[in-house]
């Protein structure tokens, strides 16, 4: 690793270091096992434990069991999952032990995995897993849901399913997923997005960009910090946001050197701003494109993903439904990281968060969750749904 930084500090735009290479040390990594499988053990000997509890991972008694032994695991683990330190924004790491044996086919979508990891009689490793994901997770900081996503579920599954193919979303496969922001729409969204990989037969990459190495002239950057322009959500969220405040946001926010990035051109109506911002914005893409970097997961890797400095998608592939397919799961992460007052005041288009946690969350999240805004009426474009990994 060329620099290692405070969390928010990388160097100027422009620079040229790659994604941040770590390894868990094998102690760590069969500590995070154990560990899983210690609390599975346990939470099914409870009274009133449940197939749904299992698939929901949000029992108060889990979430406590979780929260006590994320803080016994070595702190090497913590050191692993640190937020990614240089000006790519993306960090890898390796380590986690994991066999294919124990995981059963790839499920078909997400709702099969959910119902898997439920289910003693079909859910192999999964379970075990998706609680290893929740305690990286919070040894990174405050792992949280979506209501409106994979039903509240803590840690998501990303497999690509029947009939979404074509689709600019998680479970689509033959097209390119286009780089964006998770969740660009809503001012809660994740700082850190963590992806492990359980399976990845034929090598399929995940894209990143960072706003920290392009190079936009002064007009442009003055134009893309404009908050001209609403995000809107995906599909899988609902389709009833005419009812809702559309909030214009920024496309970069940030100090002048150390720049954030709020991108997702499949859910911004860039029809309604003049040609210059369209110009701006475009030679934007470019450069994000020029700057893209691929992640190509191995089974137990991660890939830690700043969400307020990289644009993530991921590669065509050509699924074969057999069970052998790509999968990862997939957690949102809130750090103690405060973004602008403006966003503040933001409706998130009534979409609430599930934080089962809770503790990182900041005096401005908890205002917006207690008082989420809900008026105005905004313009949808068309785009992608479920956009994920």
């Amino acid at each position: 690793m060329k620099n290692v930084l405070c969390e928010r500090h990388t160097p100027h735009a422009g620079a040229t270091e790659e994604i941040e290479r770590r390894t868990l040390p094998a102690a760590a990594a069969e500590a995070i096992r154990a560990t899983a499988a210690a609390i599975a053990a346990m939470m099914e000997r409870l009274p009133g434990w449940s197939t749904s509890d299992a698939a929901a991972l949000t029992d108060p008694r889990l979430i406590e069991l979780i929260d006590a032994r994320a803080a016994g695991l070595p702190g090497a683990v913590r050191h692993a999952v640190r937020p990614p330190a240089t000006s790519a924004g993306a960090a890898i790491v390796s380590g986690l032990p994991l066999h294919d044996g124990e995981l059963g086919p790839t499920p078909r979508d997400w709702r099969q995995a959910a119902a898997w990891s439920g289910q003693a009689e079909y859910r192999h490793a999964s379970f075990e897993l998706d609680l290893s994901m929740l305690l990286l997770a919070r040894c990174a900081g405050e792992p949280f849901g979506w209501e409106g996503q994979q039903d509240g579920r803590l840690v998501n599954n990303i497999v690509p399913s029947p009939g979404h193919e074509h689709e600019q979303s998680g479970a689509s496969s033959t097209t390119l997923l286009s780089p964006h922001t998770e969740d660009a729409f809503h001012p809660q969204r994740a700082h850190l997005l963590m992806l492990g990989c359980l399976r990845n037969p034929d090598l399929v990459g995940t894209t990143v960009s960072s706003v920290r190495q392009i190079d936009l002239d002064d007009r442009q950057r003055l134009r893309l910090r404009e908050p001209l322009l609403p995000i809107l959500p995906d599909v899988s969220y609902g389709t009833e946001f005419h009812r809702l405040q559309a909030d214009p946001v920024a496309t970069i926010g940030g100090a002048e050197d150390e720049p954030t990035l709020r991108y997702d051109p499949a859910y911004t109506p860039l029809d309604d701003a003049d040609d210059e911002f369209r110009g701006a914005y475009s030679h934007l893409g470019a450069e994000l494109e020029r700057v893209c970097r691929v992640a190509v997961l191995h089974p137990g890797e991660l890939l830690l993903v700043d969400n307020d400095v990289v644009v993530h998608g991921r590669v065509p592939f050509t699924p074969r439904y057999d069970g052998t397919d790509r999968w990862l799961k997939r957690v949102n992460i809130r750090l103690p990281r405060r973004r602008t007052p403006a966003e503040t005041g933001e409706s998130g288009y009534g979409q609430r968060t599930v934080t089962p946690f809770g503790s990182e969350m900041n005096e401005e999240d908890r205002e917006f969750q207690a008082h989420p805004v809900t008026h105005s009426e905004p313009q949808r474009p068309g785009g992608r749904s479920d956009h994920s990994g």
